[in-house]
């Protein structure tokens, strides 16, 4: 192990060797025992490769009413189809779908506006047959007409009901565990959609639900109506908004679990994508954010040196960099980090395995802190739907 740890770990390396040596960078100890106290240990799963990383703990997003118990990392669904660049054909994702669930994920996300519809239709047809082991959550919010998407909000409660129905039949379920608001509509209020959600819970057609990119004062009237499961926004260590403008406090407050979606930033602190990628044009929104242009990834790669420099030492990868900060967080934040490849699901569930002290992870904290950031995280138009 300490030749192991000697060598670059960049994320193509690691990728490289998980190929030829399976679970050679497995390690003891575990970040379900050290973020989670009282974890508990979920069966044992009937994955295939009994050298194959495997997640047996969970942690809890919500209290009360609004529990929801997950496995320690969800499995975010949307690259398969939509916005992500090539992708593989439907067998192969439905292959790696059935693999995340033979290892241990139990939460996977989807929404309608994925597609738009197609990604709920691959969630449906790869996962509705574990109904009762495993968990796919969807979003309504974004308007959806004749299978394309308007570019506005439409949370009016007719549409919220119109939008559950649809999400059901093509989920193939009989009730969505969790239904997330994927952006605040500025014509309907928090409260008349958390009582539309209210009122969908007491048909049985909604089980828990959540809100996107919302500020705190949006979370606090929603939840005094319905009480909500889980916030899900962008946090990496590229972007900590969430630390600063009292959505993670409030969460913390009001017994709220978090989920942080692109916990890897999309990919680029994985350290596979540069000022040279190439994103396809008709399928990636990467080319139109800020920070995906060529002078910022260019200039952000800094960033990336720094969670490599970092992993290198520890036998970590600069995306189980990432992904360890954001579990040692707190035990209520699960983020759902998305692929299409085995080896990149792998190596995020390998992140489980590694346990660091509070000060290591600050000396990380304090070495990005010194690089700006550059370029916005989204266009303007994108801005002007969060923190609503």
């Amino acid at each position: 192990m300490e030749e192991m740890n000697k060598k670059n770990l960049s994320r193509r390396g690691f990728l490289k060797t998980a190929a030829l040596a399976g679970a050679a960078l497995a390690m003891p100890g575990g970040l379900d025992n050290v973020f989670a106290a009282g974890t508990k240990q979920q069966p044992e799963t009937s994955g295939k490769d009994t050298d194959a990383a495997h997640i047996t703990g969970h942690r809890v997003l919500g209290t009360g009413e609004a529990v929801f118990e997950v496995s320690a990392l969800g499995f975010g669904v949307m690259g398969m189809t939509y916005n992500r660049s090539q992708h593989p054909d439907k067998k192969q994702c439905i292959r790696l779908l059935h693999e995340a669930v033979d290892r241990g994920v139990t939460l996977f996300d989807t929404a309608i506006i994925y597609g738009p519809l197609n990604n709920e239709e691959l969630a449906g047809e790869a996962l509705s047959e574990f109904k009762g082991k495993i968990n796919v959550t969807t979003k309504f919010g974004h308007e959806v007409i004749n299978g394309k998407g308007t570019g506005r909000q439409d949370s009016r409660p007719q549409t919220i009901r119109r939008y559950c129905e649809e999400s059901l039949r093509r989920l193939r379920l009989d009730s969505l565990p969790m239904f997330y608001q994927h952006r605040a509509d500025p014509n309907v209020s928090a409260e008349e959609v958390a009582s539309t959600i209210a009122d969908l819970m007491k048909e049985g057609k909604v089980q828990r639900w959540g809100m996107c990119e919302v500020s705190p004062e949006t979370i606090r009237k929603a939840h005094a109506v319905c009480p909500l499961t889980a916030i899900q926004s962008e946090y990496h260590l590229m972007h900590r908004l969430v630390e600063d403008n009292g959505v993670l406090d409030t969460c913390r407050e009001l017994g709220i679990g978090f989920v942080p979606y692109s916990p890897i930033n999309r990919g680029f602190l994985g350290g596979c994508i540069n000022e040279y990628t190439v994103f396809d044009s008709n399928n990636d929104n990467r080319q139109t954010l800020p920070r995906f242009q060529p002078e910022a990834m260019r200039a952000n790669m800094r960033i990336v040196n720094a969670l490599q420099a970092f992993g290198r030492t520890r036998g970590m990868t600069s995306a189980q960099v990432a992904l360890g900060w954001l579990l040692q967080k707190a035990p209520w934040i699960v983020p759902i980090p998305g692929t299409t490849k085995l080896s990149h699901l792998e190596e995020n569930l390998r992140t489980l395995e590694f346990a660091l002290s509070p000060e290591e992870w600050k000396e990380l904290e304090v070495a990005v802190a010194t690089i700006p950031v550059v370029g916005d995280r989204y266009n303007a138009e994108q801005q002007r739907q969060v923190g609503r």
